[in-house]
């Protein structure tokens, strides 16, 4: 009776400890389909640096300052795609600070910058979709220029701040992507509102006076790159081209091009080049001639940063 017993109680318990067992597999088979899932619709890319500078120098004929600067800038991409649907979100952005201990103003902000695009497409034709992209441009806080006057004295004088200036896109057009690597969008339908919450940089960057922004339609054209044709060495590059569609200003482009092209060695070494062109038909930047003629008039725009810092591209 006693051996009955515990064969009537093991057939009892043999179920439950069969589920028990089988409950994990089912979980981690689960958890590997939700993770190929990810991985075949999903891709996370982008580059992270924080670059530091040094130029000490004594007796030095040539002039010059002695400084220290450092960067963190960062460039990552999320992007989706199944079936023809697709979308995907960039932000690009960098932040520095230079220390100048042998000028006037020993401290201040070397880089500033924020931008976020985000688009969603249909893709009605093989690496041809129609899409809506938005878009925003601006920085953390205020910044200023400085300046050495003829009396050798050195000027600070108010720049840009938080939405002073800003510019947000929306625009409907169409996006070639032959590849994940180049992609190409042009929008017959673009709308630009430019922001200026502080008076003071108003008309500076070419928002009325008595307004906190300024609305504009017209035409873009976007294109993209970003490529890692080896281990450890990526390229991203992006190029914004807008012109208003206004009687006057139909034909004046404004230009942004960043560049950025990064190696990383022994996994956490990293060696980048950047540079950005820009080119804005309503801001007026003060620059003199050659007769020492003061002019207040659009100028094209160009930055250069080579550092060598800790990064990770993936």
């Amino acid at each position: 009776m006693k051996k009955l017993f515990f064969v009537i109680m093991f057939c009892a318990l043999l179920p439950i400890v069969k589920a028990q067992t089988e409950q994990p597999a089912a979980a981690a088979e689960e958890s590997t389909e939700q993770l190929s899932a990810w991985k075949k619709y999903w891709k996370f890319s982008g580059l992270a640096t924080f670059n530091l500078t040094e130029t000490m120098q004594w007796n030095w004929a040539a002039g010059g300052n002695n400084n220290g600067n450092g960067i963190l800038a960062c460039n990552l991409k999320l992007a989706y795609k199944k079936d023809k649907i697709s979308w995907e979100a960039v932000f690009d952005s960098d932040y520095g600070w230079m220390w100048t201990p042998s000028t006037a103003f020993k401290w201040r902000k070397s880089n500033d910058k924020i931008v976020f695009t985000t688009k969603f497409g249909w893709e009605f034709r093989k690496s041809w979709n129609l899409t809506v992209m938005a878009g925003f441009k601006s920085h953390y806080h205020d910044g200023y220029d400085y300046k050495l006057g003829d009396d050798k004295v050195e000027t600070m004088t108010y720049a840009y701040n938080w939405l002073s200036p800003s510019y947000s896109d929306l625009s409907v057009g169409i996006d070639w992507k032959p590849n994940d690597i180049f992609t190409v969008y042009l929008s017959p339908v673009a709308g630009r509102i430019t922001t200026a919450t502080d008076s003071l940089l108003r008309e500076k960057y070419g928002v009325p006076l008595d307004k906190t922004f300024k609305a504009e339609l017209g035409a873009s054209f976007k294109a993209g790159v970003n490529y890692s044709p080896v281990k450890g060495l990526k390229i991203i590059s992006t190029l914004s081209l807008f012109t208003p569609y206004t009687k006057e200003n139909f034909g004046n482009i404004d230009v942004d091009w960043d560049f950025a092209i990064s190696y990383q060695f022994w996994k956490v070494l990293n060696v980048t080049l950047s540079t950005s062109l820009k080119y804005y038909d309503a801001v007026n930047i003060e620059w003199m001639d050659k007769n020492e003629v003061i002019h207040n008039s659009p100028r094209v725009q160009f930055r250069e940063i080579i550092g060598l810092g800790i990064g990770y591209s993936f």
